[in-house]
């Protein structure tokens, strides 16, 4: 696959995703938008890529959020909405089974931030800098930030955020569960890379059964994600992988799943 704004790697199950506008921050333009929309969209049918990361090139940011450059123009708000919905690579980031880790360095901001927030895991260095600053632009968070947010760090901590548009570091973003791990700054990716392919290991049907019990069941009733849950695990008892995972475990090896 050939991109411009992105660059897309794979090895031994993991598929890592790269911002590459470093001279801009990694801000996100139309062509980043909709080539991450298109790898997404490719990646949801992908048997080979069990597990995703995505980062940021350079060592300032994983993004800055939107290229301010592409607000000056006046908009036509059904033309902007049509526009923006077409280039939905969230959209298409929900669409993905595999588990998504995000390597935080630097600045992730606005929509950056929502970037990071659609991630399934988020692994900060110590020199991030992450914030919803869309109020100080006179706009709101428009990439989910507003949802996604109070789900992570509650609603009084999520309006703080946002309605004051400030940045907070990597430790106060750890404290409130914005984000699961700090490391060392120079640690952040092979961090995310050596946790990617510990999930690669795993069976690759139960790690997309896993996340969608997770993340779907968190939108339902609890009774209704419970059973959401028992017919995921029920149908994970008719698996190869499920009785090679026994064999192995019997037979003190490693186990050699296949994803079917």
């Amino acid at each position: 696959m050939m991109y411009e704004a992105i660059r897309y790697e794979q090895a031994d199950g993991v598929a890592t995703i790269t911002l590459h506008r470093p001279e801009v921050h990694n801000a996100m333009n139309e062509r980043m938008r909709e080539e991450l929309t298109r790898c997404f969209d490719d990646l949801a049918q992908s048997a080979d890529a069990r597990v995703v990361v995505v980062t940021g090139a350079g060592e300032r940011a994983f993004s800055a959020g939107a290229d301010i450059r592409e607000f000056v123009a006046p908009q036509v708000p059904v033309r902007f909405r049509e526009g923006r919905r077409r280039v939905d690579f969230r959209a298409a980031m929900d669409r993905c089974g595999q588990p998504i880790i995000a390597a935080i360095r630097g600045f992730a901001l606005g929509g950056g931030l929502e970037f990071a927030l659609a991630c399934d895991i988020r692994i900060a260095a110590e020199d991030a800098q992450l914030g919803l600053t869309e109020v100080n632009l006179a706009i709101i968070p428009g990439g989910g930030g507003t949802q996604r947010l109070p789900r992570l760090v509650g609603r009084g901590k999520a309006l703080e955020m946002i309605l004051t548009g400030a940045r907070i570091d990597a430790r106060e973003a750890l404290r409130i569960g914005l984000v699961e791990r700090v490391v060392p700054t120079g640690e952040v990716l092979p961090a995310a890379q050596a946790l990617a392919r510990t999930l690669a290991d795993k069976a690759p049907v139960a790690l997309r059964y896993a996340k969608e019990a997770v993340v779907k069941g968190l939108g339902l009733p609890l009774e209704d994600g419970i059973r959401l849950e028992n017919d995921l695990a029920t149908l994970l008892r008719t698996t190869e992988d499920r009785i090679e995972g026994a064999k192995a475990f019997l037979e003190k090896r490693k186990p050699r799943f296949s994803g079917t």
